[in-house]
């Protein structure tokens, strides 16, 4: 599994956070603890970072993901109940953007941590 290590210590981090802030406070929050604990930890991350998108081109805007960890990996903080479709689809648009290969959504939303991880199955197929 790709940036498996990785991803174990990013949602041990997680963890930590939802401990010392518990459940339902606004996803920024969350992912504001989540840059200073994995900062405290060691790894690199860019918050925020701007992604331009072209189509044929041309400038048609530009993706922000929320964290991306060690250049490696995509994080989203959430505050919801269930990871649906649309969160799915809005990681592997940011991994097909980025060129990464793995994102993690976590919600804070609950007392026990959720995660998924998402790998960008069609950059593997592609490449082989």
């Amino acid at each position: 599994m790709q940036h498996e290590e990785l991803t174990k210590n990013i949602i041990g981090a997680a963890m930590q956070v939802l401990n010392n802030l518990k459940p339902g406070l606004d996803e920024k929050l969350y992912e504001n603890a989540l840059v200073i604990e994995l900062g405290k930890r060691g790894y690199g991350i860019e918050q925020q970072k701007r992604h331009s998108v072209f189509y044929e081109g041309k400038l048609i805007g530009e993706l922000i993901p929320d964290l991306i960890i060690d250049g490696k990996v995509i994080v989203d903080a959430k505050v919801v109940t269930a990871f649906n479709e649309t969160h799915v689809a809005q990681m592997l648009g940011y991994l097909n953007i980025t060129g990464l290969e793995v994102a993690l959504l976590i919600s804070f939303k609950e007392a026990r941590l959720q995660w998924k991880r998402i790998a960008n199955e069609y950059r593997k197929n592609a490449a082989a």
